[in-house]
């Protein structure tokens, strides 16, 4: 089989900021696997979760020129040959997870169908998605919440907390919201940005207040506080950043209530179908992230959706400069579509759209 790859930048309609940092644009990677006059597509995006240097382009880059040769002796067919040769050496998460979207893109189209019907998949299961506010002054982010009901009828709003500012900054942009869309449920994400008196202060203020879940309220590395913000916190507690594949799950599962699955982190859609079992035996509740990533991989794990119970799948929505078709947004839900395969379309200038 023969790996190939090219970059393309998206640029954010409004940039998003969290605990971390502001992001405004994103240069991620095409990824294809061609074998049989077949061509599988995937994406490898980037993302940070301590250093802004982390899983960048270049890496990826550089991973994907080392790894090529070693590939070209394998077919598609052999994705756990290729899985374990991606782990032997030492390939990142998002690397791998762009070569895996590729091969089971390749499979759906091989044999004629869509991946969520390759997996006996029912869409109608398929619950809304949330979309994101990222922290910012209450005014904006009121602004925010206009922009996106725009752009259709979305029912479940996540606020972006955990800001430089303090919690009252963050109680203040809370509550201009939660006034604006007194009757809609929201969620709060602080991506690691409180410590433990802060989180539990804030899973308390914010129980009374209409609030589904908190994620990530503790930064990566202070795990050993879940345990006492479990405790204390009424509201059910998810993690993210702390949870990367399912190596991860059985030692979060005492001190969470569910876990955000992301692409990138997991590495391919074969360990985000791991993770889903794993948290299933775990008892705990599935939640499907993104990053700044496009519609290619927003609609690779859209056909995974059905497991989830909830849905945070927004990023291509706020770009303006897409390069690709693929689910479809229905009354708040992504939907992804017949197409064998993932279903991606690429955009052109020509044309429209040209199916690949």
């Amino acid at each position: 089989m023969q790996l190939s790859w090219e970059t393309f930048t998206i640029h954010k309609r409004y940039a998003l900021k969290i605990s971390r940092g502001v992001t405004g644009q994103n240069t991620n990677v095409w990824v294809k696997v061609s074998a049989d006059n077949i061509t599988g597509m995937g994406e490898s995006s980037v993302f940070s979760i301590v250093s802004e240097s982390e899983k960048n382009t270049e890496v990826i880059i550089a991973e994907l020129n080392r790894i090529a040769p070693l590939l070209e002796r394998f077919h598609p067919l052999d994705r756990r040959s290729i899985e374990k040769i991606l782990q032997d050496q030492s390939i990142s998460s998002n690397t791998r997870a762009g070569i895996d979207v590729a091969l089971q893109d390749w499979m759906g189209k091989r044999v004629g169908l869509p991946l969520w019907q390759m997996w006996g998949l029912d869409r109608k299961t398929i619950v809304p998605i949330s979309v994101t506010i990222g922290i910012s002054s209450p005014r904006a982010a009121v602004e925010r919440v206009e922009k996106w009901l725009e752009v259709a009828p979305f029912r479940l709003f996540k606020l972006k907390l955990g800001s430089p500012d303090g919690i009252e900054a963050d109680k203040e942009m809370f509550l201009a919201v939660r006034n604006f869309i007194p009757h809609l449920p929201l969620t709060v994400d602080a991506n690691g940005g409180w410590n433990l008196e802060e989180s539990i202060e804030m899973c308390q203020w914010l129980a009374h207040r209409g609030v589904t879940y908190v994620e990530q309220p503790l930064g990566v590395g202070r795990e050993k506080d879940l345990e006492v913000l479990y405790q204390r916190s009424p509201l059910p507690l998810f993690a993210d950043e702390s949870c990367f594949c399912g190596e991860d799950i059985p030692h979060l599962a005492p001190y969470v209530h569910g876990i955000n699955i992301k692409l990138m982190k997991a590495g391919g859609l074969g360990e985000v179908m791991r993770m889903i079992h794993i948290a299933q035996a775990c008892n705990l509740k599935i939640m499907f992230g993104c990053y700044s990533d496009s519609s290619l991989a927003n609609t690779a794990m859209s056909h995974l959706s059905p497991y989830a119970d909830y849905l945070d799948l927004d990023s291509h929505l706020n770009l303006i400069d897409d390069p690709f078709q693929g689910v479809s947004l229905e009354e708040g839900r992504l939907l992804p579509g017949d197409l064998p395969g993932l279903g991606i379309k690429l955009k052109n200038d020509e044309d429209g759209i040209s199916h690949l």
